[in-house]
């Protein structure tokens, strides 16, 4: 397919232009006064020929006149053949016979719909994303794609199912995930959607997940998939600071020679204090106040 690329249509300014046209018709218009002011004795067949030529020139240029709004653009097109685009805002006069097409270079919004796609898993979720873009290259919006605006929506879509397939909805530490790295997720998701858009003439200035949730079938599962996971980091978090305080107390006994602890006494001891360190609930000690004898 041959890319067209675009290009500076040739302009002239509006006003200046209207100057000429308009002496044209007043030119046209006193050389017709002659020639209707001669009539009744000798006609003036030189004044009307100068005013059905200045006339004719007059209705030949005036339709092209154009304004360009603000981030606008007109892309012109003379007889099946581009000429150029003009992307200044103003009030401007090009080719009278060419077609002008209006392109707009505004920033805009595109959010898709939610969609219902499968993770790296292969678990069932629901993913939308909003994308901000704009047109940069009119000519390559106008001809290589029939309408860019319905371009850039099936391309998005196609980007979103093509990103949620390489990153898991959640995932352990050190790996990328949709949920767990949303900035990573962001970024890939921009490079997907610009190297899709970039036939378009479209430039993707920013594109993120604005919902993500795994799929109504599967919720409940995964819910409670990650309340466990949260319960074994707890529980992971737990023992290992109680080992440590056990490890310590121990330390700082044999130090200060408080008491000497044979190795049975110490499992003891460390057992004891285990179970009061992990233990859901408040521990109830048993004092040892003597042995009594009869």
């Amino acid at each position: 397919m041959r890319q067209v690329q675009e290009r500076k249509a040739f302009k002239i300014s509006g006003f200046a232009m209207l100057v000429v046209v308009l002496a044209l018709a007043l030119f046209s218009a006193w050389e017709a006064w002659l020639f209707f002011a001669s009539a009744t004795s000798e006609p003036s067949w030189s004044a009307l020929g100068w005013s059905l030529i200045a006339g004719f020139l007059f209705l030949l240029l005036a339709p092209g006149f154009f304004t360009v709004q603000p981030n606008q653009a007109k892309v012109l097109v003379f007889f099946g053949r581009y000429i150029g685009s003009v992307t200044e805002d103003g009030f401007w006069w090009a080719n009278p016979l060419a077609s002008r097409r209006q392109v707009s270079l505004r920033v805009r919004n595109f959010n898709s719909e939610i969609l219902k796609v499968n993770d790296k898993h292969g678990n069932p979720i629901e993913i939308g994303t909003v994308v901000v873009w704009q047109v940069v290259d009119t000519a390559r919006a106008v001809f290589d794609v029939d309408d860019y605006e319905e371009f850039v929506q099936v391309q998005v879509e196609t980007a979103i199912r093509a990103l949620a397939s390489r990153y898991p909805y959640d995932a352990e530490e050190h790996e990328l995930s949709l949920r767990g790295s949303p900035d990573a997720v962001a970024q890939a998701l921009t490079e997907e959607v610009q190297e899709r858009l970039k036939i378009a003439g479209v430039k993707v200035i920013e594109a993120r997940i604005s919902h993500l949730a795994y799929a109504p079938e599967i919720a409940q599962a995964m819910l409670r998939r990650q309340q466990a996971q949260a319960i074994i980091s707890a529980r992971r978090l737990i023992v290992d600071a109680a080992v440590g305080m056990v490890q310590q107390a121990l330390t700082h006994l044999e130090r200060e020679n408080v008491v000497v602890l044979d190795e049975e006494k110490k499992a003891a001891m460390v057992n004891n204090l285990m179970v009061v360190l992990t233990g859901e609930q408040s521990a109830s000690p048993i004092i040892n106040a003597g042995t009594l004898y009869g």
